[in-house]
């Protein structure tokens, strides 16, 4: 079924709906609600491809829910596999466009990497995916079925522990859907994943950042990459709209947890934002908010205008960041030679697949 198919087809996509709305759905059908939730574990924990897989649901109403409900579930076009254990997946959507995640092997976990939208409207100058622009928003099933899928059929993904919604787009942007995503991921017939294992990253569109910490309570990642006014505009078009001022301040206000703070992301990019000074004035302009940073080097693509720091330069902004008593890692680039890193994410076949997916 096509993108526009699915707009005009009357039948409900179980992928996309929460569990309180799938009870909802089957009450009206004269349903006992119990039955959601083992519609909502053939969904999200089997990835059933077919209402006819629900084996547990009697015939008569399996039949009645065909002609009321469609399934959706994501097929996996390619894993490509970097030396470092990094897994770069691409789906391929009902309508023909693709997305991809990014599953990282940390020590004794997986960190899945999964996508918000086809492309991005944001056109950061140091992202590889703002070049293709903006096709479309993923649906809540679109967003969660990455998880569902990289668990069952790539290796290592019955490992993931944590979820970051870092890939193509701008979550932000795609607020309910991302948001009702994060309630089937967090539902216990969903996948089952805790809200602190959840990360929304954000280029930091300042009125979705305050009804964020207003309905839900996931971890919060603010791509900032500059104290100044005059360099984010440079590298952020975004910041023209919504200014450095005005985004400190809704971080400021943040709701967080006492034991969780932001995560200021900041790509380091040479001769651009990796002095000195741009470490104090950062230091400086973040005072007062319960924060951390994550310094990311910048990891170069073909044609990228920008080149990467030197280790000497990027430990010594992170000296000075500890030394103004912020927690401050470096993120390690992994995945770059497949092109998984971040900032390199372009959802387009590769030429070198190292292997299928399990709808080949």
């Amino acid at each position: 079924m096509t993108h526009h198919d699915r707009d005009t087809d009357p039948r409900r996509n179980l992928n996309d709906m929460t569990l309180a709305e799938i009870e909802e759905f089957i009450t009206t059908l004269g349903k006992e609600r119990y039955r959601a939730r083992q519609i909502m574990k053939w969904v999200h924990q089997s990835a059933a491809s077919s209402i006819d897989d629900m084996t547990n649901l009697a015939k008569g109403f399996r039949a009645e829910l065909k002609n009321r409900a469609v399934l959706n579930p994501l097929i996996i076009d390619e894993v490509l596999s970097s030396q470092d254990g990094t897994k770069k997946i691409l789906f391929r959507l009902n309508d023909g466009a693709t997305v991809e995640s990014v599953l990282i092997a940390e020590k004794n976990h997986r960190t899945l990497c999964i996508s918000t939208q086809v492309g991005c409207a944001m056109g950061c100058a140091f992202c590889l995916t703002g070049r293709f622009g903006f096709t479309r928003n993923l649906s809540p099933g679109e967003i969660a079925g990455q998880i569902t899928a990289v668990r069952l059929f790539v290796s290592g993904g019955d490992m993931i522990r944590n979820v970051v919604m870092m890939g193509m787009g701008e979550p932000l942007l795609n607020y309910d859907n991302v948001l009702t995503a994060v309630d089937i991921i967090t539902c216990d017939f969903g996948l089952g994943i805790s809200k602190r294992r959840i990360t929304v990253s954000t280029c930091g569109i300042v009125p979705a950042i305050e009804r964020l910490g207003q309905d839900t309570c996931v971890n919060l990642a603010v791509s900032l990459n500059a104290a100044d006014d005059e360099t984010r505009s440079l590298l952020m078009p975004v910041n023209r709209r919504y200014p450095l001022h005005d985004l400190l301040r809704v971080c400021r206000e943040y709701p967080m947890p006492r034991r969780r703070k932001i995560t200021f992301e900041y790509i380091l990019i040479r001769d651009v934002n990796d002095s000195d000074d741009h470490a104090r004035r950062l230091a400086a302009a973040a005072k007062g908010i319960h924060c951390k940073f994550n310094l990311i080097p910048f990891n170069e693509f073909p044609e990228s205008l920008y080149r990467r720091p030197d280790a000497e330069r990027v430990r010594r902004f992170q000296d000075i960041l500890a030394a103004a008593r912020y927690t401050t890692t470096i993120r390690p680039s992994k995945g770059g030679d497949i092109l998984a890193a971040c900032g390199q994410l372009s959802g387009r076949s590769s030429q070198n697949t190292t292997e299928k997916g399990p709808g080949h």
